[in-house]
């Protein structure tokens, strides 16, 4: 499995060593695998580079809160959905909130974003805002946390962790503009050479069945705050 840890609480180290993986994608690729008998092993990658080194072989599948945009079916094929998250927010200082009502407030701002998601495409269509593209999220955090930036846009479970962790962090009320999120799906090499997908989707329709996906959002909520102090220090 490729994925990249900087995103809790779906993927995160769990651990100030940064060698223990955890989240929820975590939990459902554990899952994926032992339903087809298999070991999941790890491996750690620059979210905007895993569809690239998933189509080179570096590993079999990508879980990685990543959407089956039509850009990314070029590259690689996708599972069914195994989970949809709240709608996507802009993160942004407490102290300046009353000043981000709506989207048009940004005008004029710069808004944060990861490379190569669908954040950043959403960022890059505000008009009359400054796009600020970074391979980091934690990076992007920072940024924030230091006033380089006036907001950052993330996936909504993925603000809400950071906001409530950190009282200097709000979720912008513009974000209620923002529209729905799409589905995270498993990533797999285009064409599916290694026959993975009947089995992973059956794997996501028993997971749906136990409704495993709760457990694993506890889990992960349990840990994330761990996360959150790793990336501060």
């Amino acid at each position: 499995m490729g994925t990249s840890p900087d995103y809790p609480p779906y993927e995160f180290f769990a651990d100030a060593a940064m060698t223990e993986y955890a989240g929820i994608d975590v939990e459902v690729a554990k899952y994926i695998a032992e339903s087809m008998g298999m070991t999941l092993q790890i491996e750690s990658m620059n979210f905007d580079n895993l569809v690239t080194s998933l189509s080179n072989g570096d590993f079999d599948i990508v879980l990685s809160a990543m959407e089956a945009t039509p850009d990314r079916l070029e590259n690689a094929d996708f599972s069914d959905p195994y989970y949809t998250d709240v709608p996507p927010a802009l993160l942004v200082k407490a102290d300046k909130a009353d000043q981000y009502k709506t989207l048009a407030d940004f005008n004029g701002k710069s808004i944060g974003a990861q490379t190569a998601t669908t954040k950043l495409d959403m960022v890059n269509e505000m008009e009359g805002v400054n796009p600020v593209a970074l391979q980091s999220v934690l990076d992007l955090v920072n940024e924030l946390v230091y006033d380089k930036v006036d907001a950052i846009l993330v996936d909504g479970g993925v603000a809400k962790q950071y906001a409530e962790a950190n009282p200097d962090l709000v979720i912008a009320d513009a974000s209620a503009e923002l529209g729905e999120p799409a589905p995270y799906c498993v990533a797999v090499q285009k064409g599916d050479p290694k026959g993975l997908l009947p089995a992973i989707n059956a794997a996501i329709a028993k997971m749906a069945a136990e409704n495993k996906i709760e457990t694993f959002i506890a889990d992960a909520d349990a840990l994330a705050d761990v996360a959150v102090e790793v990336s501060a220090d």
